[in-house]
């Protein structure tokens, strides 16, 4: 496995490259999810290439960045155990030479930003977007994985990929869970070891909304119930919303396999986000 820490390396050992690349981009902190993303490349893929960069665009609270768990030796040993061949693992000043001043060129994906993590992340999708851009192209990888958890964020992916033309298939996989059904991710971290034990309670709440929704029940009625579910379990309450689940444009009718529930609470000082299809 080779550690390349600029584009312009990047860009070289790309050209070197033969048969099909698939790329995972994270910002580190590998867990079994990310493991999943990596297995499925390898599968579909001659070449698998694995991005950690811990993008500063897409940080709303400066504390939140400044928190957020960086682990790049025990992040090449999981790639390395995980079948990656290439790492690409560039610093902030590599991906934007002006930083602490932001990039000139910024992209912006309209319709699919303006709520949800949008509304509560001001400007959290444009930094996506522009890392994922820039990524793509310093890559050029024929396909590229991103997990099911940050759904509204990989349908946003999908919409800049192909609205710039770029030579690359996004995939979307399954989310990956903890026993007790906790969507796998890095701020799980953060979480004490009460509020780890109702964590939970997020995914437990988006089934049940689920079920009730496919047997027939009133959407709004369903909704109101698991919010004050949740709120009642500890959570703070951002967003329990149902939408199309191929365009997240509100929904007038129930179909099988077209509805995903959308959810975001706090529980202490960790926002948690999940959703499941319905």
């Amino acid at each position: 496995m080779v550690t390349l820490p600029t584009p312009a390396e990047a860009r070289a050992v790309r050209r070197t490259l033969r048969g099909t690349v698939g790329l995972v981009p994270t910002m580190g902190a590998l867990h079994r999810g990310h493991i999943s993303l990596i297995a499925r490349a390898a599968e579909q893929c001659d070449v698998v290439a694995v991005s950690i960069f811990v993008n500063p665009l897409q940080f709303g609270d400066p504390e939140d960045i400044a928190h957020y768990p960086r682990t790049l030796e025990a992040d090449l040993a999981v790639c390395a155990e995980a079948g990656a061949h290439v790492v690409f693992a560039p610093t902030v000043s590599e991906m934007y030479p002006a930083w602490p001043d932001p990039p000139a060129t910024a992209v912006s994906v309209r319709g699919l930003t303006e709520n949800w993590e949008g509304a509560s992340r001001p400007g959290h999708f444009d930094g996506v977007a522009t890392v994922v851009a820039k990524l793509l192209i310093q890559c050029t990888p024929d396909f590229a994985m991103f997990g099911e958890k940050d759904y509204q964020q990989l349908k946003v992916v999908n919409q800049m990929a192909n609205d710039l033309d770029l030579p690359v298939t996004i995939i979307g996989l399954p989310t990956v869970r903890e026993k007790d059904g906790l969507a796998m991710s890095s701020r799980n971290a953060y979480l004490t070891v009460a509020e780890r034990m109702a964590a939970p309670m997020l995914y437990r709440v988006l089934k049940e909304c689920a079920g009730k929704i496919g047997r027939g029940q009133l959407l709004p009625r369903v909704l109101d119930e698991g919010g004050a579910a949740l709120e009642r379990a500890g959570f703070m309450l951002d967003y329990l919303e149902a939408r199309n689940a191929e365009t997240l444009a509100t929904i007038d009718r129930v179909d099988k396999g077209s509805v995903r529930l959308l959810a975001a609470a706090r529980l202490g000082r960790t926002r948690l986000i999940d959703n499941v299809a319905v």
